[in-house]
């Protein structure tokens, strides 16, 4: 099938919401047999994901209350990039403020997109290990607590249902395949 039998052609946009965060925004399309539809979908600035690896083996998680589940959620250190700043300075940036480590080497390894069907969220993995400790620099308002755990346990832990965030069961994907040496870490 030709991709052009595929792609939809915005025809209209209305920002339906605007927030501090995201913007929701209802586009009126053409669909490749000519009709038309609605699309509804929220514009996210991006974000990062980190696997702080320590110098034992074991990743840097978190555990943390997330508000629209209602529940505390273990997964890796992550945050929103800012306007204008470099996603690696938004992991470096995340890293120290959520677990107070900072690292000797960073590696960039891919992006994943975690609800492609309504919004155009990205988020960018980052390797990070010559790990150090140096305090966190938490947001107000922000609560965590910072856990080791190695790559075979996080996997149980998602199998078990204990892990369901999707950034970190799809990084733990890349930590596996590093650790077991199938996938180079980039340079």
């Amino acid at each position: 099938m030709d991709d052009a039998e595929l792609i939809e052609q915005e025809l209209s946009s209305q920002t339906v919401y605007a927030g501090k965060l995201l913007q929701v925004h209802r586009d009126g399309v053409r669909l490749p047999d000519g009709s038309q539809g609605v699309r509804e979908w929220i514009d996210h600035p991006g974000a990062v994901v980190v696997l702080g690896r320590l110098d034992n083996g074991h990743l840097l998680f978190e555990r943390q209350f997330r508000y629209p589940l209602r529940r505390i959620f273990l997964e890796l250190p992550a945050g929103k990039i800012d306007a204008g700043e470099h996603p690696l300075d938004t992991a470096k940036r995340e890293l120290r403020e959520e677990t107070g480590y900072k690292a000797r080497v960073w590696r960039h390894l891919g992006v994943m997109h975690p609800c492609i069907g309504y919004s155009n969220e990205r988020i960018e993995l980052f390797w990070a290990h010559g790990l150090s400790y140096v305090g966190h620099e938490r947001d107000h308002g922000e609560f965590l607590d910072v856990v080791e755990m190695g790559v075979g346990d996080a996997l149980l832990a998602v199998r078990d249902g204990e892990i369901t965030d999707a950034k970190t069961i799809s990084a733990l994907l890349w930590a596996e395949k590093i650790l077991a040496g199938d996938w180079p870490v980039p340079e």
